[in-house]
């Protein structure tokens, strides 16, 4: 395993993070279990949660990744090997079930405090915010489109002063952002600066061979700003494995029991996936380790989350960690983004 360290902290995490989503749907709590001794073993000691999962987010199952790992963390004892994060969920119809008073005060103490008990700890390495609060193009929404009749008001500095309440409580270590764009990114990093208030040092978003808009402006501020990234779908829901296209797919697989999240599988996405997966084919590696071993080695990257339905699927992605792309390969994966430029934003 390859290590760094969390932006402005000494916290060592490992560059392939486990995910965490699938563990209460598509996964039972044994195989959740199992899913993190592997990766424990093969040295991966970043685990990433969220109160909303699992997804799909229901009111049944609501949180129940969360417990699974305090399950995990109580018949193991393996709570100091790890570095933990989770999140809040955001505002919105998709979580209505879990509260509609968004990052308030209230809301911030209260999923930090249920977030602890059902991680059966006492602290969170890093608490995550999951979206904004506010209205901007997130999940799969390429361009932003002002809407005039938004209710939110600024609120980056109250809420950073609600975090910097709980960081001093010693419930959570660090704080970082999930699915934010250029503008509140460096909003949260103003406040910060001007009020010495705590640092956003991570931000967790959508980042694959068929979403690469974190190289935009996202880029060159997580490098002059020392905020790391946090990829998430690295794998654009399995699709960069290339079992749809081969019809290779588990019964279990994502697509075929959520066929509504299809984000990752419009026309031009399968286009250049199939071109993926000659690229990989030409090079003797599969395309789920070509992809995961780009995603790794990108500059603004601090680590790369890895989700995995099975344990065979997650040694071969956490083993995606020895590969290095030859410059053959770089120039071949270039070249197609040149010519189907983010397929699935």
């Amino acid at each position: 395993m390859r290590y760094t360290t969390l932006p402005k902290t000494d916290i060592k995490v490992s560059k392939i993070c486990l995910g965490t989503m699938t563990w209460g749907n598509q996964n039972t709590q044994e195989e959740g279990f199992a899913q993190m001794d592997l990766a424990l073993d093969k040295g991966v000691n970043f685990f990433d949660s969220a109160e909303l999962y699992p997804v799909p987010a229901t009111a049944e199952r609501y949180a129940d990744t969360e417990r699974i790992i305090g399950n995990w963390f109580e018949k193991t004892g393996n709570r100091d090997k790890v570095v933990l994060a989770t999140k809040i969920a955001g505002p919105g119809d998709y979580t209505a079930h879990i509260r509609t008073n968004g990052f308030s005060k209230q809301a911030l103490h209260e999923a930090v405090n249920n977030s602890l008990k059902r991680l059966k700890t006492d602290y969170i390495d890093l608490y995550q915010l999951h979206w904004p609060e506010r209205n901007t193009n997130t999940f799969g929404v390429r361009d932003y489109n002002h809407n005039p009749n938004d209710q939110w008001n600024d609120n980056f500095n109250e809420i950073l002063h609600h975090l910097d309440e709980i960081i001093k409580s010693g419930k959570i270590r660090q704080v970082g952002i999930s699915n934010e764009k250029a503008w509140g990114t460096m909003r949260y990093i103003e406040e910060s600066n001007k009020h010495n208030l705590p640092r956003m040092i991570t931000i967790q978003n959508a980042y694959s061979l068929l979403n690469r808009v974190f190289e935009g402006d996202m880029a060159e501020i997580a490098i002059r700003e020392d905020i790391g990234l946090l990829a998430y779908s690295p794998m654009a829901f399995g699709v960069l494995s290339g079992k749809y296209i081969e019809g290779t797919e588990a019964d279990n697989a994502r697509l075929k029991l959520f066929p509504r999240f299809s984000r990752y599988s419009g026309k031009n996405a399968t286009e250049a996936t199939k071109r993926y997966l000659k690229i990989a084919k030409n090079h003797d590696m599969s395309l789920a380790q070509m992809s995961l071993a780009f995603v790794t080695d990108r500059p603004f990257m601090t680590s790369n989350i890895i989700g995995a339905t099975s344990l065979e699927q997650l040694e071969e992605n956490i083993d995606s960690i020895n590969i290095t792309l030859s410059d053959a390969v770089l120039k071949a994966i270039n070249e197609v983004h040149a010519e189907l430029p983010n397929p699935a934003p």
